[in-house]
């Protein structure tokens, strides 16, 4: 069959900071191509609608395939499903992903029949099951598979991560990818799941708290085939297992193999872990992502991350020593005040990193999603990107926007100000040199972007699909596994456990007041 795959669109932040590439797309398109079927893809975050049409007009596919890992994109995807299915021939039309695998159901009904199926789980596994049983009129039996005529069983998981490799070959304008001043950059996938169980995260929930890791020849060899000099490492948690790390490292000193690197952990793990991250420095690991989310004990309790104010001060001491940028981001609660609001502020100011904010947001397949849910002012999809405030907020609402945007403004300009560019002019010239404007573009875009008018305009639009009202109840640590779409009796799993990536955890009572996007 001949299958065209799409990634929606860009959403507010990557406007701005990243645009990466669609890399759980090019998996899923390497499955399908190894099935034996024609493949091509088409990413809206560097491809215009009608670059699009003129794509389907000329492929003439069978089967169209959504990624849906945001929920901010759904309507995008419905109303193109919608287009899809009005044309001369219209293809089988299906999609995929972190996001939707928690609403599968409620995305279907909203569709009215544009989207004949949802796969939910890892797509490698459930594209390929959904095609064979689609091509015999039976969708409705693939694993995964949610369809207007009743469901498949479970999802299946990967015997391993090693395959299929990323179809990298079927993206056009990979010079658009970028991530920070890493421009261009490639992304790759060492390690998938996560073992905490965050409150405001749909990682551990999808993943059934697995965590299964690429074989060290594997993840050097894919990066060994990667043009780009830049990658980002796209792992929940980077080098939770330092044995894991050091055999990557191993691999890529012996084939010679330097690029630059950017990466996200937990403080814990680089304390934990201090001399992988300073092999992988030697490497060209450059840039580390922290999710802090909270400066204070009591934030960091309510959002269950299990560490301590003081470890994340340390990490970031031991982040210099070894010379990393670091970037942190902070969660905002809707509750912040204007008080608030200045001691971030002036926290941020005072610290050589990189801040970042995100607003609290439950999402469905967190476990805040059921205990906060009843507080939300929006069920708007495109509301929830971790920008906007979908729960009451205690300052008037352009109030709130107004000290987000002046707060991330006041940290910005400590990094991308006058002075600051003077810095960085000679790497903006460089890019320059090579063709890519993406980080030259991002210097002088923010105001554009982050725009308190625009964030309260976007509350004020029609709204035409909006998530399902979930039943808000408290999430006992014993339910938890309810939340999973993948569980260890599924797939690769079936006889063996999640590796114990760290020491047990103490199962905490459910946090009363979190947030986030996994």
């Amino acid at each position: 069959m001949r299958v065209l795959l799409v990634h929606p669109s860009v959403l507010m932040y990557s406007e701005l900071f990243l645009r990466l590439e669609p890399l759980g797309l090019e998996r899923v398109a390497g499955a399908i191509r190894d099935a034996g079927h024609r493949v091509r893809i088409v990413d809206l975050q560097t491809h215009t609608k009608p670059e699009l049409a003129k794509e389907f007009l000329d492929f003439e596919p069978d089967v169209v395939g959504f990624g849906l890992n945001y929920l901010a994109n759904v309507p995008e995807v419905i109303d193109l499903a919608r287009w899809f299915k009005r044309q001369r021939r219209p293809p089988f039309v299906f999609a995929g992903g972190h996001s939707v695998s928690f609403i599968a159901e409620h995305v279907l009904a909203q569709s009215e029949g544009a989207i004949d199926a949802i796969v939910r789980g890892e797509g490698e596994t459930g594209a390929v099951a959904l095609l064979a049983a689609a091509r015999d009129g039976a969708a409705h039996e693939a694993p995964g598979a949610v369809t207007p005529q009743g469901s498949g069983p479970p999802p299946r998981m990967l015997d391993s991560i090693d395959a299929p490799r990323p179809a990298r070959d079927l993206i056009r304008r990979r010079n658009r990818y970028f991530i920070g001043v890493l421009d261009p950059a490639a992304s790759i996938e060492f390690t998938r799941g996560c073992p905490w169980d965050c409150s405001f995260c749909s990682a551990w929930t999808f993943y059934g708290r697995s965590y299964r890791k690429v074989s060290a020849a594997a993840a050097a060899e894919e990066l060994a085939g990667i043009r780009e000099h830049g990658v980002f490492i796209v792992d929940d948690v980077a080098f939770i297992r330092p044995e894991h790390g050091d055999a990557i490292a191993a691999e890529l000193e012996r084939r010679g193999v330097r690029k630059q690197y950017y990466l996200e952990t937990r403080a814990d793990v680089l304390l934990r872990n201090t001399e992988v991250f300073a092999r992988w420095r030697r490497l060209g690991l450059n840039y580390v992502f922290l999710g802090m989310e909270a400066l204070d004990a009591e934030g960091l309790d309510l959002f269950r991350k299990r560490i301590s104010p003081d470890e994340n001060m340390l990490a970031l001491e031991r982040a210099r020593s070894l010379g990393l940028t670091v970037a942190i981001n902070l969660i905002v609660d809707p509750q912040w005040d204007t008080e608030q609001f200045r001691l971030v502020r002036e926290w941020a100011l005072s610290v050589p990193e990189i801040v970042h904010l995100s607003v609290m947001t439950p999402y469905p397949g967190t476990e805040i999603w059921h205990t906060e849910s009843r507080k939300l002012t929006t069920f708007d999809y495109r509301l929830f990107d971790i920008q906007h405030a979908v729960m009451p907020t205690r300052l008037p609402l352009p109030e709130f926007y107004r000290e987000l945007v002046r707060t991330q403004s006041v940290i910005n300009r400590k990094h991308l100000g006058v002075a600051a560019l003077a810095q960085t002019a000679g790497l903006v010239a460089r890019h320059l040199m090579h063709g890519q404007t993406n980080f030259a573009r991002m210097l002088w875009r923010f105001s554009r972007v982050y725009d308190p008018r625009r964030l309260n305009a976007e509350h004020q639009r029609p709204v035409r699909y909006e998530l399902p009202a979930p039943q808000p109840h408290t999430v006992a640590p014993r339910e938890r596994q309810r939340l999973y779409i993948h569980s260890h009796r599924t797939g690769a799993h079936a006889h063996a456990p999640a590796e114990p990536a760290v020491p047990a955890p103490v199962p905490a009572a459910p946090s009363p007041d979190p947030r986030r996007l996994g």
